[in-house]
């Protein structure tokens, strides 16, 4: 009952992850990013603890498919986790276990992988992965939220959606986009909400952290060019 997709922005290199489901505080629990170094989605009878140990992993210089091999490997429980990476590179991978339910697929598209269970029709994913790959000049937070609402609009999951989240990480040990929404009756829409009202200020919510002399204090209305 979670749709989901992780990335790598090919222009800024920024990596983000955007994830809704029946359950509540699916931002807690299924996507895990670090700048320069990958994405990770962990979904399904969800240990967030896989998320954590996906990055160590590619930190430690596996690519995607060897770091979905170690997790696989090494959980007793794998039958029932569904997993996808996305490496410094833009490779991706992903596992869905057997007894990941009803109606599962995995899709992959340049630098971005989608994944999904219980979904209400397998065209989901690849809705996802065609509204991320419409434009690629746009933000990548902006992206993340196209690919949600295309996931939606293709049937999404096969319960009522309760939880969203929208993560994007540019620099080390920082989130530049770190948005959820729980126990929402429509969680999709409040994200792209969140995220409008956010957008013209992520540029110097990270100046003010980077460079503060250089910060405006004021919103940026303009397009501008953050991950």
């Amino acid at each position: 009952m979670t749709f989901a997709l992780a990335a790598r922005c090919e222009r800024t290199g920024a990596f983000g992850v955007c994830a809704a489901t029946a359950d509540i505080a699916v931002g807690a629990r299924v996507g895990h990013v670090e700048a320069g170094v990958g994405a990770v989605l962990t979904q399904h009878r969800t240990d967030p603890r896989l998320g954590p140990r996906g990055l160590d992993l590619l930190r430690s210089g596996c690519d995607a498919t060897e770091t979905i091999s170690a997790l696989v490997s090494s959980t007793v429980y794998r039958r029932w986790r569904q997993l996808a990476v996305v490496d410094a590179a833009g490779g991706s991978a992903a596992f869905s276990g057997r007894e990941v339910l009803t109606t599962s697929n995995e899709g992959y598209g340049p630098g971005c992988v989608a994944i999904g269970n219980m979904l209400a029709a397998t065209e989901v994913t690849s809705a996802m992965l065609a509204a991320f790959g419409a434009d690629s000049s746009v933000p990548l937070a902006e992206r993340l939220v196209r690919a949600l609402e295309g996931g939606a609009a293709a049937g999404g999951e096969t319960g009522d959606t309760r939880s969203a989240v929208l993560l994007v990480a540019l620099d080390p040990r920082m989130r530049l986009v770190d948005l959820r929404i729980d126990d929402d009756p429509a969680p999709i829409e409040a994200v792209r909400r969140l995220w409008n009202a956010y957008r013209p200020w992520v540029d110097d919510m990270r100046m003010r952290a980077l460079d503060p002399d250089r910060a405006s204090g004021v919103p940026d209305r303009a397009e501008g060019h953050h991950g």
